[in-house]
């Protein structure tokens, strides 16, 4: 038996190496069984979800926890490495932080093997966009548009403006924004003013052409139509459905 193996059979049953996360700031890790319930996770995951103890979220789904359209993309993700036995890595994903701010996340996610080499589960570390500036250069290079939009996507944007602000044209931008997010920079606009319309829809009860108007929409008309397009279901569904 190698050395490997003979200190991992050794090792207590709540001997819990995921918890070293916890001291690793910005990084959450978790873990998932077949079910795709979550089975642990550290404490920056539990608080970025606001629970306290790791009992309060074991079993959870993440369609308990995320908005339907993130929890359908995690679990595509999921799936896809629970079937191929294979890891995914880098994934680049967008929502709020607990400050309630949009940013962009980095998700690295592999299959969890019993000791027949059967896949029982996923696990997976997510890390702020923010949080790994030194190992993203080649984000860096439109990380001045990506803060200005943060910060002002409830307001009416200009592309050309910001391509500009970095000195490029606004074919480059597209083409940066298309490599580094795989979207445009009209639709990255709009995936943060749909994530800022979700967290209202389930915390607030303003009206939903308030929230409209709030997020830089024409109308209520024209926000129903972008949201249910990119959610498949209409805000005022999607607010019944938390109430």
């Amino acid at each position: 038996m190698d050395k490997r193996s003979n200190f991992l059979k050794q090792r207590a049953d709540d001997s819990l190496f995921y918890h070293l996360f916890d001291h690793l700031p910005g990084v959450s890790f978790f873990a998932k069984n077949t079910d795709y319930q979550i089975v642990c996770a550290n404490l920056a995951f539990l608080e970025r979800l606001g629970f306290r103890n790791e009992a309060e979220i074991i079993g959870k789904t993440d369609y308990e926890l995320f908005p339907r359209q993130l929890a359908q993309n995690f679990r595509k993700d999921d799936q896809a490495v629970i079937t191929s036995g294979e890891a995914r890595l880098h994934i680049v994903e967008l929502f709020f932080n607990s400050q309630g701010i949009p940013d962009w996340y980095i998700t690295n996610k592999m299959p969890v093997f019993d000791h027949h080499k059967n896949i029982i589960g996923v696990m997976g570390t997510v890390q702020s966009y923010a949080g790994r500036h030194q190992a993203m250069q080649p984000y860096l290079q439109i990380d001045d548009a990506v803060q200005y939009i943060r910060q002002h996507f409830r307001e009416h944007i200009s592309i050309s403006s910001l391509a500009t602000m970095l000195k490029l044209s606004t074919r480059q931008l597209n083409r940066r924004f298309q490599d580094t997010f795989k979207v445009s920079p009209q639709a990255f606009i709009m995936k943060l003013r749909l994530q800022s319309a979700c967290e209202d829809l389930r915390q607030s009860d303003h009206p939903i052409a308030e929230i409209a108007i709030d997020l830089g929409f024409h109308d209520q008309s024209s926000f129903t139509l972008q949201f249910r397009k990119q959610l498949g279901i209409t805000p005022s569904k999607y607010r019944k459905s938390y109430q």
